[in-house]
């Protein structure tokens, strides 16, 4: 493991800690922001922490996070490399205290995400994602142990959706897999851990057709692709990072097998425009 994922881990453990010291208290401070998404005290702390943190132990490269203001693309579209962060994915699941939330640091690479941590404060569970080593791991009761993406076959496919969103789009998805492998298992997950569940090869593939934005996807995707799997937009083009100046996603698919035939497939989904 690299120093700098181990910083990255380090500030992370540390964000985590305060989310959890929130998460034990009844008020979460919930506010909205200007895009009806919800804000809590927890997210806050996350934020300032990772912020502080990766300008002690790793100055010189610039931060970008979901609670950041005032960074224009006219001042970011000049980094070579940068931290993009969530301070905390999955802001919903946390008001609803069912764990599935975590915190996000990637380093982008000239759009590329090379590196990324993804922790889960609940379980104590870090994935580490390097494309320079072509190593992933996941540490769980103190054992790190390396991860990948599982072959796959058209007998059986199992698939993780949002546990928020999906609605017509994903049914139309899940109609075409259907006529396309023998069965299908769907699990339903929040956060960043749906990518996770890929590069662990517990899942096959996770089909996004809902808005998303940068910070939402870039640890995992360096998690992802370190495990050997892929995360493509809905012309299975790869996912690249601050290229415009809004910072929301293509529709994507996450893919595991990526000697899988999936265009034959997922060429088959209709996807109506974003």
């Amino acid at each position: 493991m690299t120093e700098l994922i181990k910083v990255m881990c380090a500030v992370a453990r540390d964000a985590g800690a305060a989310i959890l010291q929130v998460y034990g208290d009844e008020d979460f401070g919930v506010q909205t922001k200007s895009d009806d998404s919800p804000l809590t005290r927890a997210d806050l702390a996350a934020h300032n922490i990772i912020v502080e943190g990766l300008q002690k132990r790793a100055p010189g490269i610039p931060v970008l996070s979901e609670e950041s203001d005032g960074i224009s693309f006219a001042e970011r579209s000049s980094w070579d490399q940068y931290f993009l962060v969530d301070p905390l994915d999955g802001t919903k699941e946390f008001i609803n205290r069912n764990g599935e939330f975590t915190v996000n640091i990637a380093l982008i690479e000239k759009g590329v995400p090379m590196r990324g941590v993804v922790f889960v404060p609940v379980k104590d569970v870090m994935y580490t994602g390097d494309q320079h080593e072509g190593i992933a791991t996941v540490t769980r009761e103190g054992e790190t142990g390396s991860i990948q993406v599982r072959k796959l076959d058209r007998a059986s496919l199992t698939v993780v959706a949002s546990r928020r969103h999906g609605g017509e789009a994903l049914e139309a998805c899940l109609s075409v897999l259907r006529e396309n492998f023998a069965s299908i298992d769907t699990t339903n997950m929040g956060s960043s851990l749906k990518l996770c569940l890929i590069a662990e090869g517990e899942a096959d593939l996770y089909p996004r057709l809902a808005p998303t934005s940068e910070w939402d996807t870039a640890a995992a995707q360096a998690v992802v692709e370190a495990a050997g799997g892929k995360v493509v937009d809905v012309e299975l083009k790869e996912l690249r990072y601050n290229t415009k100046d809004n910072i929301l996603n293509p529709f994507f698919y996450v893919i595991g097998d990526t000697e899988f035939d999936w265009n034959g497939v997922l060429s088959q989904v209709v996807v109506l425009p974003e």
